[in-house]
């Protein structure tokens, strides 16, 4: 087996993402957030019988929850790989909760070691980002079954889907936009457009939808490619009622496969998860009227300085017969 990479000879926008998951609090976060953690457990306890004496191969482990998991569900061996630090703490986990002769545990880049077997059953992965690919693992689990899975094998979760809806938030838009206009008594409007620009990664609360919400994304893990994670897709919003649009939300789910389907849902409809919702302010104002249609695209593709962050782009067009309701626009966030 080839030795553990050293994260200082890999890119700095590498060393920051897999440094960044050697602290303590991000893996309580993620260990707190039942609905992420729960829906893994339920996806391997329902399933039992397709873990009985499977190979199963755990990308990005942490702690080592979803190895325990996958071992308690019947697996013959797992092997848990993660490049940061954490891994030492998941060995005394591991350890203390006797799993030691179930579970081999891998610190490295997935990519530059090589597993002790040729071949694996199973992969599991909480490989997900905010917008679920931003900052995500899920070119690290492509790897993974192109090069170890086997014909037929399964990979938990393996479908995703993604939403887009319109929101009322002019309080929150308002205080993060005038905020700049007075800091401490001093002029900080050059910050606006920054303001606006970034997407805002918040809970939304799901009395602010105001309108129907568009899947405009779908893949399965199973087959997709990473040129496969670009998309240029068109949406459609209805408003539901009378109310004022200022911007957009993106949610998504993650779909585990078994006989006893279990879904991870992250909208603001569903049980609060750490990756809560991403949020895209517009440079305008809609009016809407119940029954109004918003038609629109978003684009999406990985950034070409850190491939890890992706460039987003919306369009709008609000097409009504009160011409002076009637309104087009674009959102660009694209990292320099």
């Amino acid at each position: 087996m080839s030795s553990a990479t050293n994260k200082d000879t890999l890119p700095f926008t590498e060393q920051h993402y897999f440094s960044s998951y050697d602290h303590f609090g991000i893996h309580e976060e993620m260990l707190k957030d039942t609905s992420r953690t729960l829906s893994y457990r339920s996806a391997m306890y329902k399933n039992k019988h397709l873990f009985k004496d499977k190979i199963v191969l755990d990308v990005g482990c942490g702690t080592g929850i979803l190895s325990m998991f996958a071992a308690k569900a019947g697996a013959k061996h797992v092997y848990s790989v993660d490049m940061s630090n954490i891994i030492e703490k998941a060995r005394e986990i591991v350890s203390l909760n006797g799993f030691e002769d179930k579970i081999t545990l891998l610190q490295g880049k997935l990519e530059d070691i090589t597993l002790p077997v040729d071949k694996v059953d199973i992969i599991v992965s909480e490989w997900m980002g905010y917008f679920l690919l931003y900052e995500s693992m899920l070119d690290t689990v492509l790897y993974a079954r192109d090069k170890y899975l086997v014909e037929g094998g399964l990979i938990l979760p393996d479908k995703c889907n993604m939403y887009i809806a319109g929101i009322e938030d002019g309080q929150y838009k308002d205080e993060k936009i005038h905020y700049w206009e007075d800091v401490y008594g001093f002029d900080y409007s050059p910050f606006i457009n920054v303001a606006m620009v970034e997407p805002l990664v918040d809970t939304v609360n799901n009395n602010s939808l105001i309108t129907t919400p568009h899947k405009f994304f779908e893949f399965d893990i199973n087959t997709v490619t990473k040129d496969g994670l670009q998309f240029h897709k068109d949406f459609q919003l209805e408003a539901i009622d009378n109310d004022l649009c200022h911007a957009y939300i993106v949610w998504w789910d993650a779909i585990f496969p078994g006989d006893e389907k279990v879904t991870l849902p992250t909208g603001p409809m569903d049980q609060y998860t750490h990756w809560k919702q991403t949020v895209f302010y517009m440079d305008q104002v809609l009016d809407l009227k119940k029954g109004d249609v918003i038609k629109g695209k978003i684009a999406s593709r990985p950034n070409d300085k850190n491939p890890r962050e992706y460039d987003i782009e919306i369009e709008w067009d609000l097409a009504v017969k009160d011409k002076l309701r009637e309104k087009k626009g674009k959102y660009n966030y694209f990292m320099r």
